[in-house]
């Protein structure tokens, strides 16, 4: 039902938006050297040299779009969220471009450039897409190359369905009746009225007996038959359909995190955890000394966690704790004025600074900068019968950070909350939406209340 109209759409899209790119940023030169708002004082450039960034300037936005789902996304999205999307890729894109130019080129290329660019691709990117979307929805309302379906089936998924259907037109799809289980029977006749152009069967699970007997009656339509199973309700992530060899698996709670968008994930992962720990490399020896110091026992603590697919790795911390702080209570979270902590220990707990060490198990891939905090095995054994949903959280690498912890949900706060939050940034991952998270830590992440 949807496949032909994501590829279609995806395949305009992506030339679309080439286009706008690669003209946006030609004409971005034209107009800041020979449109001058601000007088141009540095002589004028080659324009050889702009020019020659074009196709890096095109691979870069499509990748970027790629990642955030901008053309092969399954799920329908209302006009104001894909707005929100595009020009949150862009604006992605555009950090990515400036870094790109800065580091590895020598030449600097102007900054009003930049700011055209960004303001004007910005612009006709989201202008252009709202504009097909909205000529495609303005051609189906007036009948141009609809398709006819008729439904079997009642029940909530079906009245789900239809309220779909109607609310994004765009597909080209019109439900032209709905054939009840009491109907079941006169199927053959009742689509010889109707000659439909596609049929859906959706059967509530106390009718899915009936599936056989209609599949049978249809052996001999050759329109398009669809089934819509009626599994909404075991799914919390998300859902796909692959065809191994000629067989449908459906995919409940399917992560995000595939193809283009997790290559890019790890290599930023990599990339900056090396630089991280290259940069910090002064201050993590000056902790490691303070740490030793100030206190009995070793200058880092590894413990146990639970990280992808519910995996076991050891995570690395600065020790900010007494040596023996578990000796009589066995596993337990750290509470406010905890008195297990070192004197070394409260400052780095309360700044999140004990957390540097996490860089080495990102570097070799244990853990990513985002993503949910991982959790000892003991507490995931108990949490996984008392929380529902709990292990999808292990759908993605744990990280450092994450969208509970920007949130302010970490230390002994709601474990709804952060579940919540957890699995919401598995559903919506982007490779924007980490660079926002990571961005939010920056400034608000690090230090917090319940840090202790």
């Amino acid at each position: 039902m949807l496949k032909r109209y994501h590829q279609t759409v995806g395949f305009t899209f992506r030339a679309v938006d080439a286009c706008v790119i690669a003209a946006a940023w030609l004409f971005s030169f034209y107009a800041r050297f020979y449109l001058p708002v601000i007088e141009v004082t540095k002589g004028f450039p080659a324009f050889a040299k702009y020019a020659a960034l074009t196709p890096l300037i095109v691979i870069l936005w499509q990748v970027v779009f790629a990642s955030a789902k901008l053309y092969q996304s399954q799920r329908m999205l209302r006009r104001t969220h894909e707005a929100f999307l595009v020009l949150r890729a862009h604006a992605t894109a555009m950090i990515l471009f400036v870094s790109i130019t800065f580091l590895f080129t020598e030449y600097q290329y102007s900054r009003g450039v930049m700011i055209y660019f960004g303001v004007i691709g910005g612009f006709f990117l989201l202008t252009l897409r709202l504009a097909v979307r909205n000529f495609l929805r303005s051609m189906r309302r007036k009948g141009y190359n609809l398709r006819h379906a008729v439904i079997i089936g009642e029940g909530p998924a079906v009245d789900t369905l239809i309220a779909k259907l109607k609310r994004f037109p765009e597909i080209g799809i019109s439900v032209s009746l709905v054939i009840p289980p009491a109907d079941f029977g006169r199927i053959p006749e009742i689509l010889r009225g109707k000659k439909p152009d596609q049929i859906l069967i959706s059967l509530p699970r106390k009718h899915a007996d009936a599936l056989d007997s209609i599949l049978t009656a249809l052996r001999d339509e050759t329109v398009d038959i669809q089934l819509v199973p009626d599994i909404q309700d075991y799914v919390t992530l998300g859902c796909a359909v692959e065809d191994f060899d000629g067989m449908p698996i459906v995919k409940l709670n399917d992560s995000p995190l595939d193809g283009v968008g997790a290559i890019l994930k790890r290599m930023t992962d990599f990339v900056l955890g090396s630089l991280g720990i290259l940069l910090l490399s002064p201050l993590l020896i000056l902790i490691a000394l303070l740490v030793k110091l100030t206190s009995r026992g070793p200058v880092f603590y590894a413990q146990e966690r639970c990280g992808l697919d519910g995996r076991a790795f050891r995570m690395w911390k600065f020790r900010s704790m007494r040596v023996d702080a578990e000796d009589s209570t066995g596993a337990v979270w750290a509470k406010k004025d905890d008195d297990r902590r070192t004197p070394m220990g409260a400052f780095l707990r309360a700044t999140s600074i004990d957390e540097l060490p996490q860089l080495w198990n990102v570097v070799r891939g244990e853990m990513s900068l985002v993503g949910p905090r991982p959790e000892r095995p003991v507490f995931v054994d108990k949490f996984r019968d008392e929380v529902p949903h709990y292990m999808l959280r292990h759908k993605v690498k744990a990280g450092i950070t994450g969208w509970a912890q920007v949130n302010g949900w970490r230390g002994d706060t709601s474990l709804e909350s952060r579940i919540e939050c957890d699995l919401y940034y598995i559903r919506n991952w982007s490779y924007s939406l980490d660079l926002k998270i990571l961005w939010m830590t920056v400034w608000k992440g690090f230090v917090n209340k319940n840090a202790y």
